[in-house]
């Protein structure tokens, strides 16, 4: 019998999200490794879909997404980022991971090059694997101490252009890394992608999960990068709805209209009870996005201090759900095995961020903790913590 799996997906036959999630469920361990709130979004959009659900609004929503929810994403942007944009050029979708893989399976070729940073997303990899094109990935270190958390350096950057980079890959604010690309950073990426004439997708699903005063500057908003950008982001995050899947993507027509080509044979369509919801929390106040980041600053900080107090090394995030650590002051030298051993020696579960590089040596030992839990769970977690130095000694 022939190998039943094609080559390019054998490397990707399971996530370390479901694997960790597992193991902590097999150990009763608190789960700070996949990024998912413990609580529910706001109780307006829970009543509204509930409403919709008993209400008849069930079958199938049209294709490019109801327009409701589309003229709510074009007004989002608008309200926020001052961005002018037609709601015919928003395509709703299956989540932001489906946006992606539509956004590079339409894009790219055997032979086609997709510039982006490492560590990543762990679909990036499995998406571009999927397209039959080829991943250039650019490192993101973590600076010295008491400088901002990770970045990349300008040189290797443009080494990773090439006449065959059809996409460059933008993910912020960054996960793993919590990192928040400024303006001078996004420029030159911008610049460079204009030079390739390369298409950028920028991933900025966390849009609303920035701390200290840091400001997210949407790609599209740059001098003469609107016409080559897709824009992606979904209620997910901002809302606390994670498993509801509705994301978005917009852009040019002719970009846009080549995402659709792809989504409308991956799932077709999907969420009608929630689309008309979203669209309607999309409006909430300024004090609910207001709320959630100084919700989630406080939840960064309280476990930043107890990870350092626990003898990590902790990078700081600017943004998303995550913080990342190094284990290395632990006398640890391999960040996986570490995950792995973690629900046992202290009942707390996390990630590798090795997982998440094409070079795995450049997070060999570095761990990525998610924040976004009740602050009693956390504080629970910083407890448990506490016991690590006694637990890697036993």
């Amino acid at each position: 019998m022939r190998e039943p799996m094609a080559a390019r997906m054998r490397p990707f036959t399971s996530t370390i999200f479901a694997e960790m999630s597992a193991l902590a469920l097999r150990t009763g361990a608190i789960n700070l490794g996949q990024g998912f709130p413990d609580t529910d979004g706001p109780p307006s959009l829970l009543a509204d879909v509930a409403a919709n659900v008993t209400g008849g609004v069930n079958q199938y929503p049209p294709g490019p997404g109801i327009p409701e929810l589309r003229t709510a994403v074009a007004e989002h942007q608008r309200r926020f980022y001052g961005q002018e944009v037609d709601p015919e050029r928003v395509l709703i979708t299956t989540g932001a991971t489906e946006a992606i893989a539509s956004a590079i399976l339409a894009l790219c070729e055997p032979g086609d090059e997709v510039v982006t940073f490492q560590p990543y997303y762990d679909s990036y990899a499995a998406t571009i694997a999927l397209a039959g094109a080829t991943l250039r990935a650019v490192p993101l270190r973590p600076g010295p101490s008491g400088s901002p958390t990770f970045a990349f350096d300008p040189d290797e950057l443009c080494a990773a252009f090439s006449a065959r980079t059809r996409v460059v890959l933008v993910n912020t604010p960054h996960n793993p890394t919590g990192t928040v690309l400024d303006r001078e950073q996004l420029t030159l990426i911008g610049q460079l992608a204009v030079e390739s004439d390369a298409v950028i997708v920028a991933d900025e699903v966390y849009e609303h999960m920035l701390y200290d005063g840091r400001e997210h500057v949407p790609m599209a908003t740059l001098p003469g990068l609107a016409d080559r950008t897709l824009t992606i982001s979904s209620a997910g995050k901002t809302f606390s709805v994670t498993g509801w899947k509705v994301g978005w993507v917009h852009g040019p027509a002719e970009l846009l209209a080549s995402v659709r080509a792809a989504k409308q044979f991956l799932t077709y369509v999907s969420g009608a009870p929630f689309q008309p919801a979203i669209a309607n929390a999309l409006a909430l106040p300024d004090s609910f996005y207001d709320d959630l980041a100084s919700g989630l600053q406080g939840k960064r900080d309280l476990l930043s201090a107890g990870l350092r107090a626990a003898g990590l090394t902790v990078y700081p995030s600017s943004g998303t759900y995550f913080v990342v650590t190094d284990v290395a002051p632990l006398g640890v030298a391999d960040g996986v095995e570490f995950c792995w051993r973690l629900p046992d020696l202290v009942g707390v579960a996390a990630v590798p961020v090795s997982v998440f590089c094409a070079d795995p040596d450049l997070g060999r030992t570095l761990v990525r903790f998610a924040f976004c839990k009740r602050d009693e769970v956390l504080a629970e977690a910083v407890a448990r913590l506490a016991n690590l130095r006694k637990a890697l000694a036993a």
